[in-house]
């Protein structure tokens, strides 16, 4: 699956924790400009993951309303293994149709 991380200068160890859950390709907006809220929506994305101690706070809103034009589930989460991991098994978990079901 491909994922759209937006938020957060640096990864760390956060690729790891998405290749552990089947996320294998990625592409990474730092959500720091207000020129990324023109910036589009890659294809094929499977799920959106908002690090959300780590952004600009109108692209927050851009960004959950294009997931919800595309269909695209959207994750928010701190910049952090621990949670991102816990946010990862909801959303697995959950009942909702979506790209994970």
């Amino acid at each position: 699956m491909k994922a759209l991380l937006v938020g957060a200068d640096r990864l760390g160890n956060i690729p790891k924790t998405l290749s552990n859950h089947g996320i294998t390709d990625y592409v990474h907006w730092t959500g720091r400009k207000k020129g990324m809220r023109k910036m589009e929506m890659p294809e094929n994305i499977g799920v959106v993951i908002v690090f959300y101690d780590f952004i600009e706070h109108n692209i927050t809103k851009i960004i959950k309303t294009k997931a919800k034009q595309n269909k695209v589930p959207c994750i928010f989460s701190k910049r952090s293994c621990t949670d991102l991991t816990r946010r990862l098994n909801n959303c697995n978990e959950c009942v909702f149709a979506c790209s994970n079901n």
